[in-house]
């Protein structure tokens, strides 16, 4: 859940991650937790080529996708440190010691890693025998394929004059999916700060190439051919943001693996 801002406007934004939320059965709660506080609200924009289920309520986030994430680490009154490499995770009477390449070790009452799988297998320490030899073998297992999302910020009074506020794309070689970020969380009906944010589909690459640096990637011609296609008469864009991901699994019945 992803939002990037633009360094010149933080008003002008863009999810660069998660585009809008869909409520799966049972979890309605939550939703209605979230649309009392204002952090989501019911999707109205169209989006072209998105297939719409009987009685679905799709959600966007008017302040980012991200604020999602905001809101329950506010409520949870949780401490929030960032650039924390973990390397090692040790039992200690009771206690999870874990230990990063920067500062001295920490001990804590119960760790849960939302890593992907590969950083979880390099992970050293106790962590390593809690992982059986099956477990492993299925960890090792998991397909992944990377991803790119392309955010483009404009400057105010540009109007990208098109009928969609987001829009699937199927006849594009780099592109999937395409929004006006803010047409999209209609948080700016006249059209003053637009943005676009991209998402890119690489097919899945053997080991070797999986950690390619973003470099090596041409997002110039992307944005001078594809995005041109899309759209037809594009303004050119004030800032740019990349966001990779590069280690998203490929969704493949294998069974379930449980740690």
């Amino acid at each position: 859940m992803s939002t990037s801002r633009s360094a010149r406007d933080a008003a002008c934004s863009a999810d660069l991650g998660a585009q809008y939320v869909s409520p799966r059965a049972g979890r309605g709660s939550f939703f209605d937790e979230l649309l009392s506080h204002g952090i989501l609200k019911p999707l109205t924009a169209p989006i072209e080529g998105m297939v719409e289920k009987e009685d679905s309520c799709n959600y966007v986030a008017p302040q980012g996708i991200s604020s999602v994430v905001k809101y329950y680490l506010k409520q949870s009154g949780a401490d929030v440190f960032y650039e924390y490499h973990v390397t090692h995770i040790f039992l200690r009477d009771g206690k999870w010691e874990v230990s990063r390449k920067m500062g001295p070790p920490e001990l804590f009452d119960v760790v849960i890693l939302t890593i992907p799988v590969p950083q979880i297998l390099q992970l050293q320490g106790d962590i390593v025998n809690i992982i059986n030899e099956r477990q492993k073998q299925q960890l090792e297992a998991t397909s992944y394929s990377s991803r790119y999302a392309l955010g483009l910020f404009y400057e105010a009074g540009v109007c990208i004059d098109v009928p969609w506020a987001a829009k699937y794309i199927t006849d594009n070689p780099c592109i999937r999916f395409i929004s006006i970020d803010n047409k999209k969380r209609n948080i700016d009906p006249l059209g003053l700060l637009p943005t676009k944010g991209k998402r890119k589909l690489v097919p899945q690459a053997p080991e070797s190439m999986r950690y390619l640096s973003l470099e090596v990637i041409d997002f110039g011609a992307i944005r001078r051919g594809s995005a041109q296609s899309v759209t037809s008469k594009r303004k050119e864009d004030d800032r740019i943001k990349i966001e990779g991901y590069h280690i998203l699994p490929i969704p493949r019945n294998r069974g379930l693996c449980c740690i």
